[in-house]
């Protein structure tokens, strides 16, 4: 499997997957479930600043923020109910993975990120395609905050 356009950091999150067994995967992934960051008061008090992944079958919300740095550091901010803790995980996989990376790092990712989890036979298609489409959203959230600027 081709490693080209992966950052290191989510590279390191991917390798950790791939050396497991799939329930050990699942596993890791309710892990990352709970270390998902809260929001910060100014985007809690202002659910409004969200936009909702329609595509994940648990709501779940995001805000993509990029600084003013020739690099465009992106910083990401999801909201997903506890109970949902396959949501959650990947959405802590993808805010520990990304980061702080710049703009065109996070354009660059694979979109397969999901799939390289090593998770396709453990988790539904439905939570898959899910997945798959909060890679989609913050990509079309960066472009569209990288054209604004």
């Amino acid at each position: 499997m081709t490693r080209t356009n992966i950052p290191p950091q989510l590279e390191e999150i991917i390798d950790d997957f791939q050396a497991l067994s799939e329930p050990d995967r699942l596993q890791l992934l309710l892990e990352f479930s709970r270390e998902l960051p809260p929001l910060p008061d100014r985007l809690a008090d202002h659910p409004e600043m969200l936009e909702q992944v329609v595509e994940c079958q648990t709501p779940l919300f995001l805000n993509v923020e990029l600084d003013e740095d020739p690099e465009r550091t992106v910083h990401l901010f999801f909201s997903a109910p506890p109970e949902a803790p396959t949501t959650r995980g990947f959405a802590s996989v993808l805010a520990e993975g990304l980061e702080g990376l710049a703009a065109d790092e996070v354009l660059a990712v694979p979109d397969d990120v999901a799939d390289r989890l090593g998770l396709s036979q453990a988790i539904t298609p439905l939570r898959m395609r899910g997945m798959s489409a909060m890679l989609a959203r913050i990509k079309r959230k960066v472009t569209d905050a990288s054209v604004a600027a």
